[in-house]
């Protein structure tokens, strides 16, 4: 594989290797890739928002997380509870205007908790449909997020659930 040469490779490049670092519960190389003062060249002892464009991201049924504290702790929690996760992304559009980039994408997700007690099997897997959107902001160290929302999607099942009307 070449290396990326447009800023869409770029952008997707980074998409991808934030998905990788998940999977492989790799909280280091995940969170090289969030956005921080430094990679503006605002020093990190002074720390106003609205000039170093702080991180934000929402998880499925989760508050916003603001502020890169909030927001890798949340990342460091996913990964202390989950032993299996995997992403299958479909629908990827990526947009790049100047210094920013949008990437839309739906995320199947196949992942497995904690192992039943006293077993070496993996937990349950579970499947969820989620769509998601990754703000990427350019640094001179290359593309970094600078926001992640991702919401549920409903299936007809889901729905099912919550009509009360006979059958």
């Amino acid at each position: 594989m070449s290396a990326p040469h447009t800023d869409v490779e770029q952008v997707e490049a980074a998409n991808t290797a934030f998905y990788e670092a998940m999977e492989r519960g790799d909280f280091e190389d995940l969170s090289a890739l969030w956005l921080a003062p430094s990679d503006l060249g605002v020093d990190e002892e002074y720390h106003d928002p609205a000039d170093t464009g702080v991180i934000s991201c929402v998880h499925p049924g989760w508050p916003a997380l603001i502020g890169r504290g909030e927001v890798l702790r949340s990342y460091a929690l996913i990964m202390a509870n989950t032993d299996y996760i995997q992403f299958f992304l479909t629908d990827v559009h990526v947009s790049v205007t100047g210094d920013t980039a949008l990437v839309t994408c739906t995320e199947n997700i196949l992942s497995g908790g904690p192992a039943p007690r006293g077993s070496e099997e993996l937990g349950p897997l579970v499947g969820q449909l989620v769509v998601a959107t990754n703000v990427f902001r350019r640094t001179p160290a290359g593309w970094k997020l600078w926001s992640h929302h991702a919401s549920p999607v409903m299936t007809e099942n889901d729905e099912e659930e919550g009509d009360d009307t006979p059958s």
